[in-house]
């Protein structure tokens, strides 16, 4: 057997297994450690497994893993999850959508303190879905805009996705970290145009509440304005090179218990939870990278990659028409893997080619992550769905995946400009 056609029936035995239900990390890391002795030898085999076991557990870039999702579970223990809606319901409550529009917003913010997106749609679904239900918000308008809210957490950093695809590809994590800021922030503004457009077209989708004075406002923004300096605090250090991404991660950790504290909310309890959950999914994304770095190795060997960018390049297409098929690809891989899969399959495949013509490989990591977003609100495997699904028992999957139609369109628009004007993505990590 050909080393390519090895890697062809490595490909398709990590799908069936993938369909059985094995784990993606423990998938990877077994059809790449066979792929890789069978082609090359068994002892090579075992010797490259441990290699890259001990250089991914003394990867510096690791660190910022634990250290930000400390950060997450500490300041969700505070209460800061309630405390951003009920800021942002404050300020935008009285407009048509208001609501649907805060929980946007409580969604960036929320993401700016908390890795994953899940996470994020899990606590927006326990927050804001009751309030925008009891004020006769439509099924569909309220649990789209929860679900779509929560994909903003893999833009706006700290980002899990950002720092696997740091490490996949050794991209500077804090160069990712700042790229996402600026289209995480309007990913923002086109999903709140998202749900204007909506309740324009259907007023009783998302009635109007009350208003409420600036001083009310003003005492809403003082229970996260702590947060919000935290944020800016950690952020702004790694963006003018003060601190790197592992240091600010131990800034924020550090920050986030004083915040707690102050708050009155640090128990023993409370530390004993975040640090269990930090510990556990460290380990679920450390075992994600072990098997994917395996599974990178034989697909290396396969040449397949290699052979992928001299067969694109022989068709002498654009730079961009390339691009945008790759994109395309991944559009179509969201409905049928998850976020972490998609991402772990395809980027060693994807990445030489895309730099190969030219491509920033910042750029392309906030359009893989972009994409592998959309793949979280899209049928049939949209997990942001799914976890909206649990939280909402009474909510039928369908309904939920007609609220979120609108926001993969504004999705892909968004996409869109990002291809027209690299710079909103590239304009920070420049400085």
């Amino acid at each position: 057997m050909t080393p390519i056609a090895a890697g062809f029936v490595g490909i398709g035995a990590l799908f069936l297994m993938l369909a059985f239900g094995m784990p993606i990390g423990f998938a990877m890391g077994l059809v790449g450690a066979l792929g890789f002795g069978l082609l090359i030898s068994f002892h090579a085999a075992f010797i490259k497994v441990g290699v890259v076991a001990f250089d991914l557990s003394t990867n510096y870039a690791i660190g910022t893993v634990p250290l930000f999702l400390f950060m997450a579970h500490i300041l969700f223990a505070s209460g800061i999850g309630q405390d951003l809606y009920d800021f942002a319901a404050r300020c935008l409550g009285h407009r048509k959508g208001g609501l649907a529009m805060a929980t946007v917003g409580a969604s960036a913010g929320f993401s700016a303190v908390n890795a994953s997106s899940l996470a994020t749609t899990a606590t927006m679904g326990l927050i804001a879905l009751p309030e925008m239900r009891k004020h006769g918000y439509s099924v569909s308008l309220a649990s789209g805009s929860v679900a779509a809210g929560g994909t903003i957490g893999s833009l706006i950093p700290p980002s899990g996705m950002f720092i696997i695809y740091g490490i996949l590809t050794e991209t500077s994590i804090g160069d990712m970290f700042a790229a996402g800021i600026i289209p995480g922030v309007l990913l923002a503004v086109f999903y709140m145009i998202s749900i204007a457009i909506q309740c324009r077209m259907n007023p009783a989708a998302g009635p109007a509440g009350p208003r409420f004075g600036w001083s009310e406002r003003l005492r809403g923004f003082r229970k996260t304005g702590d947060v919000i300096f935290l944020f800016g605090f950690v952020m702004g250090g790694i963006i003018w090179g003060f601190f790197t991404p592992t240091e600010a991660g131990a800034m924020g950790a550090f920050g986030a218990l004083v915040i707690a504290g102050v708050r009155g909310r640090l128990d023993f309890g409370a530390v004993r939870k975040a640090a269990y959950e930090t510990l556990k999914t460290t380990g679920m994304i450390f075992g994600i990278l072990l098997g994917a770095l395996v599974f990178n190795a034989f697909i290396t060997v396969t040449t397949i990659p290699l052979n992928i960018v001299g067969w694109v390049t022989s068709m002498d297409w654009p730079p961009l028409a390339i691009l945008v098929l790759i994109l395309l690809v991944y559009f179509f891989l969201g409905m049928i893997l998850d976020a972490s899969a998609m991402m772990t399959l395809t980027v060693p495949l994807f990445f030489p080619l895309v730099t190969g013509l030219g491509y920033d490989a910042v750029l392309f990591g906030v359009l893989v992550v972009r994409m592998t977003e959309i793949a979280l609100i899209t049928p049939p495997v949209g997990m942001n769905v799914y976890v909206l699904s649990g939280v909402a028992r009474d909510i039928p999957l369908s309904k939920i995946f007609r609220g979120t139609a609108p926001f993969v369109v504004t999705d892909v628009i968004h996409v869109v400009l990002l291809l027209a004007f690299p710079a909103l993505v590239l304009w920070l990590p420049g400085l």
